[in-house]
């Protein structure tokens, strides 16, 4: 009875982790100072409401499900909010690696911890996606997986999110940033930790006075928040725009790979990482319910 299971731990692993290879670093952060996207057009926004009194500044930190979406997310939120923006994620970390103190003991290097970053930056929002790092593969995690011990997990991952809201919190000073934490998608392995996993980032968001941007919504059915998917029905925008309904004679569209359920690139995954380099309908989606909160956040 437990093959199947520990099968899927270790397939977890090999996904999540293939992102971030520990032979190889991860893949450098986008400069502090981005240079302005070349777009010039303006489309209408993702999301209707009032224009942010400024263009906001954003720090994007995470791990391979940040990392194949950064260049996406970066694009949409230059293009609908003329937003400054950095993203810094790194492959195969969770919450601890952002902590200041885990430099050690962590995939994340001291200068690009979160507090580093937002007393550099200075943003006006910290967007954080974080799928949940539970096989250990992180050793700021000491050792504490989902498999072994859920209570552990659960209890070290809050503590993880409340100590990184107030470091986050802190180095912003008198300009504290709004926290934006990511809810995912469903997963094919490990369901309910991941169901558990969002409602932390929600209790965390409201204790804090950050937003939750639910992300995993657009690539999950209607009707089941929870369950699993390769395909879902083409959006009219995904119709209107040739290539991003990937199966338009069945009017549907893939989120996954074939041999890769938990990310959305539909390129194959590589020893070092960086951002998706295909189109990829489902990192699209996330993409633009990031920007809808990110302008809500940022109001």
């Amino acid at each position: 009875m437990r093959e199947p299971w520990v099968v899927g731990v270790l397939l977890a692993g090999l996904l999540l982790g293939g992102c971030g290879d520990p032979a190889s670093a991860p893949e450098e952060p986008a400069p502090a100072s981005p240079r302005a996207s070349a777009t010039t057009h303006r489309r209408a926004p993702v999301s209707p409401g009032p224009e942010p009194k400024r263009a906001p500044t954003v720090l994007y930190l995470g791990d391979s499900l940040a990392m194949e979406s950064r260049a996406v997310l970066g694009r949409e939120l230059r293009r609908d909010l003329k937003a400054k923006y950095t993203g810094a994620p790194y492959s195969g970390t969770t919450l601890c690696d952002y902590l200041e103190g885990t430099a050690e003991r962590s995939l994340v290097p001291a200068a690009d911890k979160a507090a580093a970053l937002v007393r550099r930056l200075r943003p006006d929002v910290v967007v954080l996606q974080f799928w949940g790092n539970s096989w250990g593969y992180t050793p700021c995690m000491d050792g504490i997986t989902y498999d072994t011990s859920p209570a552990r997990y659960f209890e070290r991952y809050d503590a993880d999110a409340r100590r990184l809201t107030e470091q986050i919190s802190a180095a912003g000073g008198g300009h504290r940033p709004r926290i934006v934490w990511v809810s995912q998608g469903p997963d094919p392995i490990t369901p309910d930790r991941v169901r558990r996993v969002n409602a932390l980032y929600a209790r965390r968001a409201a204790a804090s006075g950050g937003l939750v941007a639910d992300a995993g919504r657009a690539v999950s059915p209607a009707g089941g928040r929870y369950t699993w998917t390769q395909y879902l029905p083409c959006t009219s925008y995904e119709r209107a725009h040739p290539g991003s309904c990937t199966q338009p004679g069945r009017d549907r569209t893939a989120l996954h790979r074939d041999d890769d359920p938990l990310h959305f690139c539909l390129a194959p995954t590589t020893s070092r990482p960086k951002p998706c380099p295909v189109r990829s309908p489902g990192i699209l989606r996330i993409a633009r319910e990031i920007t809808k909160t990110v302008r809500q956040a940022a109001r």
